[in-house]
């Protein structure tokens, strides 16, 4: 189930396509060329939380996250209104004009139904609490290229789905492939989970609308701190994010995590994050060498006793997990 490196998940009904693909060839290039991201200095591994970050505990996160029984809808329409306002409250400027903004809108209901014949074909059905989460997040919010201050919205919902360089080396992953790893976590409303690879926010926010809490670490720290912000316009107050280096997990959070997912290629699975996986949890990682074909998403599995199981799941592309997953050999 490899997918050519130049090719993605394109027709909505080719459902035999399952390679997912994180970055195209001319942002593989220059993320190629950004092995070393802008970091903060230290924390472990070099890792340093986001300013916005650094006064958050545990015990306050807890506090404010709940248990919702139904995946977390809008409580109003996204508007032009809406978009304005939030992109206002996360300090993005935009030139969008309102009729880009309806034809962006316009393009949603056949997105939607191209992630839910892609997820019925790979798993037989698409769980409607992710068809749910997808109507739930705009995505055209998270179309942003940080490096020029500049939305990008109207690429959103394009009908042949493909990742979108956001600056900094970093990406907004195509949405079929977020689709399927979403669906392949098969979250709960209890659980707390963890994504390495923040990007543009997409994945952790997707979670969080289903999920208790939802964790995410972003190693490049101007993308960190610039999408650390996007969260509270859109209400979205249990996902809770940092800057650092994710091959450290968020030891932090000492109840574990349910799911732990990456969004970026490692060479092996760290075994910090082993820990840090509650019994019966998964951790869904792309395992392979960067900027190579052959990457493999795997999927791990802890038993109640604590043994590990792992299995082969697609063939996939991801950009490269930087920080210590690059300087520290890999355990015997």
């Amino acid at each position: 189930m490899t997918l050519n490196r130049r090719t993605l998940l394109t027709a909505a009904g080719a459902v035999s396509l399952t390679g997912l693909a994180a970055c195209d060839e001319q942002t593989m290039k220059s993320v190629q060329a950004r092995l070393n991201p802008t970091q903060g200095s230290g924390g472990a591994g070099g890792a340093a939380p986001a300013s916005t970050q650094a006064a958050a505990t545990q015990a306050a996160v807890s506090e404010a996250s709940a248990v919702s029984t139904t995946v977390r809808m809008p409580t109003e329409p996204w508007t032009w209104a809406r978009f304005n306002a939030a992109m206002a409250a996360s300090e993005r400027p935009h030139a969008l004009s309102e009729a880009q903004f309806n034809e962006i809108q316009a393009r949603k209901p056949a997105a939607i139904q191209r992630i839910k014949t892609y997820l019925d074909g790979r798993f037989g059905a698409a769980d409607p609490a992710v068809m749910q989460a997808f109507e739930s997040v705009p995505r055209d919010f998270y179309h942003y290229a940080y490096a020029s201050q500049a939305s990008t919205a109207y690429q959103a919902y394009e009908a042949n789905p493909k990742p979108w360089a956001i600056g900094h080396g970093s990406v907004l992953s195509d949405y079929l492939g977020q689709a399927y790893m979403t669906q392949l976590a098969a979250p709960k409303p209890t659980d707390v989970t963890l994504e390495i690879g923040t990007g543009s926010g997409f994945q952790s926010s997707l979670l969080s609308r289903i999920v208790r809490d939802s964790y995410t670490i972003e190693i490049i720290q101007p993308i960190g701190e610039a999408v650390g912000k996007i969260f509270q316009p859109l209400g979205y107050d249990n996902v809770h994010g940092k800057v650092g280096d994710g091959y450290f997990g968020w030891p932090e959070v000492t109840e574990g995590f349910d799911t732990i997912m990456l969004t970026c290629v490692a060479q092996y699975a760290p075994p910090e994050l082993f820990r840090q996986l509650k019994p019966g949890g998964k951790l869904i990682i792309p395992i392979g060498q960067p900027f190579r074909r052959g990457q493999v998403l795997y999927v791990y599995t802890k038993d109640a006793d604590g043994r590990v199981r792992s299995r082969r799941d697609v063939g996939v592309f991801f950009i490269p997990m930087t920080g210590a997953m690059q300087t520290r050999p890999q355990p015997a």
